[in-house]
């Protein structure tokens, strides 16, 4: 009995042991901290700025983020990502090969250098051609594009500044707001003392967001808000939920928050043909053109996008609280950067996101407002696909399946079938067959317009042009005579459709973002949608295909 209690006493001990020691293994790291920062006090306060070449980043970037990393974080996943790296080529070098390795990844980063530098400086040089020569402020200046909205009143904007501006946080005083601090030791102004000027390029979009567009046109607040998203710090960054690619929320020490779609495809890669749609790659530079795309249309209906270099190891995995995603970084056998996230597709170490060693090109598309502040509906896409290898769409096989629609509300009365077909042609025009759903800011009702949102899917095939996509218009034989105008406009070979976009994405920092075939095929397939409208006008007459929303605006002329 004695020897089963002193048995019973020991195994307590081992325990207790083991414990003391697991404990003191979790707080090594926190001591560490404040020894180094005790020491880096006492020493003046300066601290070693050192840059790590590509060449070394890879193998010391688990222990790196061990020590900086936050006191709850656990130091375990740093010790079994080293343990997975163990394995890697150059985990066992000497000293000399890694001088070797160092040397050669530092040349490379001087070549790479000098390249962005010639390519920065090429960019620089088109802008100031551009700007000599501009057919986009030639088209900007078409009456088309002068026409005037009515008179907005509370109603008819998403907020009322001086009333609603305070359920911002952070943003809507007149305090230094790029400042990050302590939420709870901030002090505000009231809202109906702060100059709206004063408050961050993002919160001034929001604010000039009203029931007939999310921006309006030479806003330079737009202007702004794309240079945000290229120059703002990253401070935290995290996976978005839902969705059937990774796709990250980042977030700016001003505030702002921004969808980042990374780089899957080349430029000049298509979408392979055996593809499903469905099953079709998001690309970034698509984002990056729908925008201009929208902005030339005169839509105004995409969210700002801008595309951005990023720093996968800096601006992602470092900022990063996200452990799903923190987990899934690696070293490739090229000794650059990998992740891949979690998602339905393509989240694998096969499809990893790779940078060069760690740069990664991605598009930023701003945020709109919160949906605690602004609701936003979710519609169905009346035109949906079935999303289904074998099975057909109704619209697919009916050809009468606009009649059906035209009496279902909301496209019973109003413009909501109208903006349907533009949100079609811009859709055909892109190639995107990707709009299983809409959305419109709740406030509006249904008298607003359709938020053209998730665009990753165009510009796949510059080769094909997915007729289907254009079955909308030719069964309903329906559109606004301000959008056919534009559309015959941007077919003439002054505003010539293709050119114009050029021009336009030339602003962008990732320029080439579409290259030449591309283009062309917006001009062959702008030719197409003229060629649709003008066989429903010979069928049905030019009045009934042709709504005319340009009552009040007796500069603009065109059309019969």
């Amino acid at each position: 009995m004695i020897l089963f209690r002193k048995f019973r006493v020991l195994i307590l001990m081992v325990f207790l042991i083991a414990c003391t020691m697991h404990i003191m293994i979790d707080l090594l790291p926190k001591l560490e901290k404040r020894a180094a920062g005790s020491s880096s006090s006492a020493g003046g306060g300066s601290g070693c700025s050192c840059a790590h070449t590509p060449g070394e980043e890879p193998r010391s970037w688990g222990k790196q983020r061990a020590r900086a990393a936050d006191p709850g974080w656990p130091n375990k996943h740093s010790l079994r990502l080293l343990q997975d790296f163990s394995n890697e080529p150059n985990s066992n070098l000497t000293s000399q090969s890694r001088e070797k390795v160092t040397e050669r990844a530092g040349s490379e980063k001087q070549g790479s250098g000098k390249r962005g530098l010639m390519r920065e400086a090429d960019s620089r040089q088109r802008r100031t051609d551009v700007r000599v020569s501009s057919g986009l402020q030639s088209l900007f200046e078409h009456p088309l594009y002068r026409t005037v909205l009515p008179d907005l009143t509370e109603e008819d904007t998403l907020f009322n500044l001086n009333a609603e501006i305070r359920l911002y946080p952070k943003a809507a005083g007149q305090q230094e707001w790029h400042n990050e601090g302590n939420v709870e030791e901030e002090e505000f102004s009231p809202p109906g003392e702060a100059n709206s000027e004063s408050y961050p390029n993002w919160l001034r979009f929001h604010i000039g967001i009203n029931r007939y567009e999310l921006y309006s046109r030479h806003n330079p607040v737009i202007t702004a808000l794309l240079r945000d998203l290229l120059s703002q710090k990253i401070s935290s960054v995290g996976m978005k939920s839902g969705g059937t690619q990774l796709k990250l929320i980042m977030s700016f020490q001003n505030y702002g928050q921004a969808l980042f779609k990374p780089m899957k495809q080349t430029r000049e890669q298509e979408t392979p043909p055996d593809f499903f749609y469905f099953s079709d790659f998001e690309r970034h530079n698509a984002e990056i053109a729908a925008f201009h795309l929208d902005k030339i249309l005169d839509f105004r209906r995409v969210p700002p996008v801008a595309g951005r270099l990023v720093n996968m190891t800096r601006e992602i995995r470092d900022v990063t609280r996200d452990k799903k995603l923190w987990r899934t970084f690696f070293v490739s056998p090229a000794n650059n950067i990998c992740f891949y996230g979690e998602c339905s597709y393509y989240c694998s170490t096969e499809h990893a996101l790779c940078g060069k060693p760690d740069q990664i090109e991605g598009s930023l598309a701003a945020f709109l407002p919160d949906l605690a502040l602004a609701k936003r509906k979710t519609w169905r896409n009346p035109w949906r696909r079935s999303y289904h290898k074998r099975k057909k769409a109704e619209w697919e096989v009916d050809p009468d399946y606009c009649d059906e629609v035209k009496q279902t509300p909301p496209y019973d009365r109003g413009t909501r079938l109208l903006d349907i077909m533009d949100m079609t042609i811009f859709d055909f025009l892109m190639g995107n067959m990707d709009r299983h759903h809409y959305e419109t800011f709740e406030k509006f009702g249904n008298d607003t317009f359709i938020i053209h949102l998730d665009n990753g899917r165009g510009f796949g095939k510059h080769s094909h042009d997915e007729m289907s996509i254009l079955v909308p218009l030719t069964q309903c034989c329906r559109v606004k005579r301000s959008t056919y105008l534009r559309l015959q406009l941007l077919a003439k070979e002054e505003y010539k459709l293709s050119s114009l976009m050029e021009e336009s994405l030339l602003q962008d920092r990732l320029v080439p973002v579409l290259i030449k075939p591309h283009l062309e095929a917006l001009d062959r397939r702008l030719r197409l949608v003229l060629k649709v409208l003008s066989d429903c006008m010979e069928k049905d007459g030019f009045s009934a295909v042709v709504e005319n929303d340009l009552d009040g605006q007796p500069s603009v002329h065109g059309g019969r």
